[in-house]
């Protein structure tokens, strides 16, 4: 499966997700575009810079994805679950090794989490991860110092996980898109559109789910191409078969328990919010898969 077609299929379930995510009154997961964001706007630009720097330094060096994020809150979810959705939304960590890890600061909550794909719960064990959060962490966030809290978290992450036998990284791939790439995105969009405003439909109704569907079409589009005219064409057609799905009958699929019709105790994230300040250039290596370890903490 080519890289255009893997960030096409990422791109459609964090779009499903965040509709999902509004109709069932979640917090929509932000679009993972740094390894270190901040949605509070506490850290400042130089800081955020120098931890971003710091993570991309070890990825390449271990392979392994590691992405902290500051929000001010995760309600009406737990921490727990919340970093549940962003891990089965992002699918941080190598596809073929799946060695991801989230570290999340609830600012507002005053809650924080590791939580590391289910391929680095050995070298983090959660006792681990409760004792580096309660040790390394919580005193320099009981000062305010949030920048060092992450730092000295992530010095004892980063040390667990040099500890454990991985892969080495592999080459970083060519960005140079050919021809295969482009048909592949053509097809994927002439699959995902129908899907987009058949679900549009069913959560939102027959008339707010053909802006809707126009919407996530031309984000899709935009993830896909960075293109303008694209996207706007692509959110036009994607509204011109939300208008003929007016015709097809309208039911709204029941919810299985409280992770949705997709099940599990996080469900999936939405995208397409947020981001904070920090480095760009950086994507999932798509194979996350996060089983709930980790351990939350306070301060």
């Amino acid at each position: 499966m080519s890289t255009l077609l893997s960030r096409a299929l990422m791109a459609l379930v964090l779009g499903l997700a965040t509709a999902f995510a509004w109709a069932q009154g979640l917090q929509p997961v932000p679009e993972l575009r740094a390894r270190a964001m901040d949605l509070t706007g506490t850290l400042d630009a130089a800081a955020l810079q120098r931890i971003e720097e710091r993570l991309a330094g070890f990825e390449r060096e271990r392979g392994t994805q590691i992405v902290v994020l500051m929000v001010a809150s995760t309600a009406p979810e737990d921490i727990a679950d919340y970093t549940q959705r962003l891990g089965d939304a992002w699918k941080i960590g190598r596809r073929d090794v799946g060695d991801g890890l989230l570290f999340v600061i609830a600012k507002d909550d005053r809650r924080m989490r590791i939580a590391p794909a289910k391929t680095l719960e050995g070298a983090i064990p959660d006792l681990l991860a409760r004792r580096i959060l309660d040790q390394a962490v919580a005193p320099a966030l009981r000062q305010g110092d949030f920048a060092g809290g992450i730092d000295a978290g992530l010095t004892q992450i980063m040390a667990a996980v040099r500890g454990e036998a991985l892969p080495p990284p592999a080459p970083a791939p060519s960005t140079r898109r050919g021809a295969g790439e482009w048909t592949d995105a053509l097809v994927f969009l002439l699959f995902a559109v129908p899907m987009v405003a058949g679900f549009m439909r069913r959560a939102f109704g027959r008339g707010l789910g053909i802006p809707l569907t126009g919407a996530a079409t031309g984000v899709i589009a935009w993830l896909l191409t960075s293109v303008l005219w694209v996207a706007a064409g692509a959110a036009v057609l994607g509204m011109l078969v939300a208008v003929l799905a007016r015709f097809m009958p309208a039911s709204m699929p029941s919810s299985r328990g409280r992770g949705g019709p997709w099940g599990g105790s996080g469900g999936w994230g939405g995208g397409g919010f947020g981001g904070g300040r920090g480095g760009g250039g950086f994507s999932s290596g798509g194979g996350g898969n996060f089983g709930g370890g980790g351990a939350s903490g306070g301060w």
